[in-house]
């Protein structure tokens, strides 16, 4: 399943995120996106991961779902 994660801090990395989801089970791929916002040149803060089961896919979507990382909270929903 592909999860979309939003509102990432701009100190998050992928070693982070993919840490974060592992708590839930297995994570084959984690990815912080670094596409910028045109008028301030920030970072949006946002990226996927991939988990390929999707009982642990739904458990981590809850369980991180407005959980702080990094000074910021989560928003994560299925991609």
């Amino acid at each position: 399943m592909n999860i979309y994660v939003g509102n990432l801090s701009y100190s998050v990395t992928e070693d982070d995120l993919r840490q974060a989801f592992e708590a839930f089970g297995d994570v084959e791929a984690a990815k912080v996106l670094r596409v910028k916002d045109n008028y301030t040149g920030r970072s949006k803060g946002f990226g996927f991961v991939e988990m390929p089961n999707e009982p642990e896919a739904r458990s981590a979507i809850d369980g991180l779902k407005a959980k702080d990382l990094k000074g910021r909270k989560l928003n994560v929903s299925e991609a």
